[in-house]
């Protein structure tokens, strides 16, 4: 099918003209640009954005795209942005319908609202969206994404909260890597968006115990709001000491004892204790009680901490995204038998499922929420979003005029 805009509703391509405006990054310099109106190539919709998420890796890409950019080098992509191109960020999108492209399937019509996930396809090359020189971003007024990751909006749900879909995916992913069930105790290290999302997740999921951490008393009252049980500044209190007292170990000659302890008891039954081990070892009665931490910081020095703080046989979900490197001491985690899990992203049923949750309003992502700019703001909402106390999640809405934050 043939692309085709309409003037009604938002403005598309025939009606901005040749240019639209956008929110750029090279070399660290955020500014405001005319660019040329981006159009949508086979199987890709323009969306005109109402709402555009600031994600800490937008903060991060900022200052440290090269490095990244290298380490992706090694994971087999080499298009991520460098510091010396001039970018479009910009991967938490909401917007409606423009434009279609050609040979798209034409199953969301024209003024649809949708979210997208933020990759595009070009002859098999994909880019991340907002991400990467070849594929600009959501800080500007319309955008390019791919038809077949592209949703439409359910029940009303509001553009601000829709615009959290993205960000509240990679936190519903990490749960789900987490393999979290309703008796395990979470501990979140790190107040931050990502963080505040796992909470919210792991709320949405009706886990009993969640212990939050961050030094910032402003993003502690957030997680209470998010739905954590127990919030704690870890400069005065360890996480690891206010989510104890259920069954875990906390050294290895208390383990040693136990398994010790085990045997003797077991010893004492008309049966092999090896077999009553592995009777119960087929019910789960042998396996360690451990917490499930959620690493949502993403600074040098940060997973260490937590190998060395956690109990024995804690599951450790790293989402925080530490661009430079890092070191550990491999000996802690294996004394300690750590599982450590590296997550990324998440899969497509997953957006899909966190949109809806959302709508549901089975997520309550509201709290996270904390202000709005204008693309004359940008620059300025990078700098207050340093400061952990004044905000955690700044949407940016191109129709907004000004340079203030509100």
């Amino acid at each position: 099918m043939e692309g085709r805009s309409v003037c009604a509703g938002p403005r598309p391509r025939a009606c901005l003209g040749d240019a639209v405006r956008a929110v750029t990054c090279r070399h660290g310099t955020l500014a405001v640009e005319e660019l040329p109106t981006p159009v949508p190539s086979a199987g890709q919709l323009l969306v005109a954005v109402e709402r555009c998420g600031i994600c800490g890796s937008d903060l991060h890409a900022r200052r440290h795209a090269d490095e990244l950019a290298d380490v992706l080098v090694l994971a087999g992509y080499d298009r991520y942005m460098r510091s010396d191109q001039s970018v479009v960020m910009g991967h938490e999108v909401y917007g409606r319908v423009a434009e279609r492209g050609p040979e798209t399937r034409g199953r969301l019509k024209a003024g649809t609202p949708v979210v997208s996930i933020p990759l595009v396809r070009r002859q098999r090359k994909v880019d991340g969206i907002g991400l990467s020189s070849d594929a600009p971003g959501g800080y500007a007024e319309q955008v390019v994404v791919q038809e077949s990751l592209t949703l439409a909006v359910p029940n009303g749900l509001s553009p601000d909260i829709a615009a959290l879909t993205e960000p509240m995916a990679v936190a519903w992913h990490a749960v789900n890597r987490g393999d979290v069930s309703r008796k395990d105790v979470t501990v979140v290290i790190g107040c931050g968006p990502v963080g505040l999302a796992v909470i919210a997740v792991l709320k949405s999921r009706g886990v009993g115990t969640i212990v939050a951490s961050d030094p910032s008393a402003g993003r502690r009252e957030l997680a209470l709001r998010c739905g954590a049980h127990v919030v704690v500044d870890p400069s005065e209190e360890s996480p690891f000491v206010a989510a104890a007292g259920h069954g875990e170990f906390d050294s290895m000659p208390g383990s040693y004892n136990a398994a010790i302890d085990a045997i003797e008891s077991m010893s004492r039954l008309p049966v092999p204790w090896w077999q009553v081990w592995r009777a119960l070892e087929r019910t789960g009665a042998t396996s360690p009680k451990h917490p499930i931490v959620f690493e949502c910081v993403g600074v040098p020095g940060m997973i260490d901490s937590v190998l060395a703080g956690a109990p024995l046989y804690s599951r450790v979900i790293v989402v925080g995204v530490c661009m430079g490197t890092d070191a550990i001491r491999p000996a802690l985690g294996i004394n300690k038998e750590i599982d450590l899990r590296f997550v990324v992203g998440y899969t497509p049923l997953e957006f899909r499922d966190t949109l809806h949750a959302l709508a549901d309003g089975r997520v309550n992502a509201s709290p996270m929420l904390t202000g709005h700019v204008g693309f004359d703001g940008v620059a300025r909402a990078f700098e207050v979003l340093g400061n952990p106390n004044a905000h955690a999640k700044i949407l940016i809405d191109p129709s907004s005029p000004g340079a203030d934050v509100t």
